[in-house]
């Protein structure tokens, strides 16, 4: 009997053992939110033409944790990335080192936003999967 709840004893220790390292590995891992549907806004067009940006935008973020934090604030997060995109003027919106700008704004504003709601920038990367003005 004894060497039955030793066994016991060894076999809860080995999975509780083995379920924190899983816990430890799932925060450790990179997660991708996407932000659907694209965003699509108009941009600063010069004369009378009216211009339009759509984007699509995934946010990184380390571990399922900070992924559902992040998901939680997502309209919040989605208004400003409008207004980031809908502020630009037309030259930056169309040059490449432009775009790379406003995805760098992008992304300082929403890591404000999550400072400033959350107390941590939650997001590692921002990253345009799709980019296409008119």
């Amino acid at each position: 009997m004894k060497c039955r709840q030793l066994l016991m004893a060894i076999c809860i220790s080995l999975v509780m053992s083995l379920s924190s390292k899983v816990a430890l590995a799932d925060d450790s891992t990179f997660m991708y939110y996407g932000f659907e549907p694209d965003i699509i806004t108009n941009y600063l067009s010069t004369g009378k033409k009216v211009g339009f940006v759509r984007v699509t935008i995934e946010l990184m973020a380390q571990g399922e944790t900070n992924l559902k934090i992040i998901e939680h604030h997502a309209p919040l997060l989605r208004a400003a990335l409008v207004d980031v995109l809908g502020r630009q003027p037309e030259d930056r919106v169309k040059s490449l080192a432009g775009r790379e700008e406003i995805r760098k704004l992008c992304f300082n504003t929403v890591n404000q936003l999550l400072k400033k709601e959350t107390g941590q920038e939650l997001a590692t990367e921002l990253l345009f999967t799709k980019y296409i003005y008119h």
